[in-house]
């Protein structure tokens, strides 16, 4: 667990902002001690180092947090995506300081402006963000929750958590099985009707996210016992492929 003032030191996001995103929603610590001192344990800083990720793309707080509490959430894709820009915007920089270079070695010897150009960067910005934002999936998750209060998804998060603790109970059996097989089902439709419609295709996905590491498979692991997250992913890839 690490302190406030130790997140921000190592992360440099001021403590001012730390405590902003635990008010609003987007970053709560993990533990808040009897003294009130806010504690960070390591998914909080995977979910931090998302939240850096998507400001870097352009995205207001608000729609980071919409984005990742959203079940679509897909980590391989976001750091897919940040690596191409950042990458972008490296060989920006690299060709920013190769002209001023040229500048002081030997003057201006034409007005070419290419190296401040930096229209590629804005238009892949601008589609990733509109990827994350405008997704049918997204779109109708942010219409199911609209309205809804804190309440109203901390309890929706603790049924949907329920679940796997249910797969947590049956993880020494066969995934295959009917028991499982039903309680795949029983997502699918929880999926479906609190967050966007549940495809097998994306449901598949899911499950391999679920089992794929970081702050699902954590979630997953500490509902259901180490292991739940890895069964559940085996159940569902065996509904999917029935």
């Amino acid at each position: 667990m690490m302190t406030v003032h130790q997140v921000s030191k190592l992360t440099g996001v001021s403590i001012r902002a730390l405590h902003h995103y635990d008010r609003i929603g987007l970053l709560r610590p993990s533990k808040v001690t009897d003294a009130g001192y806010r504690l960070y344990d390591d998914a909080a800083l995977e979910r931090l180092q998302c939240i850096l990720l998507f400001k870097e793309m352009g995205f207001p707080l608000k729609e980071i947090n919409g984005i990742l509490d959203s079940p679509v959430f897909d980590r391989n894709l976001a750091l897919e995506q940040q690596i191409t820009l950042l990458e972008m915007k490296k060989e920006h920089l690299e060709n920013l300081i190769d002209l001023a270079r040229g500048i002081k070695m030997i003057g201006v010897k034409k007005l070419d402006f290419t190296a401040f150009d930096t229209r590629k960067i804005d238009e892949y910005a601008r589609q990733a963000k509109e990827h994350w934002g405008e997704t049918a999936e997204y779109l109708e998750f942010q219409k199911k929750s609209e309205g809804r209060t804190p309440e109203e998804e901390r309890k929706l998060g603790l049924e949907f958590m329920g679940i796997f603790a249910e797969f947590g109970r049956m993880k020494e059996g066969e995934p295959c099985g009917e028991a499982a097989q039903t309680l795949v089902q029983k997502l699918k439709d929880y999926i479906t009707e609190h967050y966007y419609t549940c495809s097998e295709e994306i449901l598949r996905s899911l499950g391999r996210m679920y089992a794929g590491g970081g702050r699902f498979t954590e979630s997953i692991d500490n509902a259901g016992g180490d292991g739940t997250a890895e069964f559940a992913c085996r159940a569902i890839e065996a509904y999917c492929s029935r």
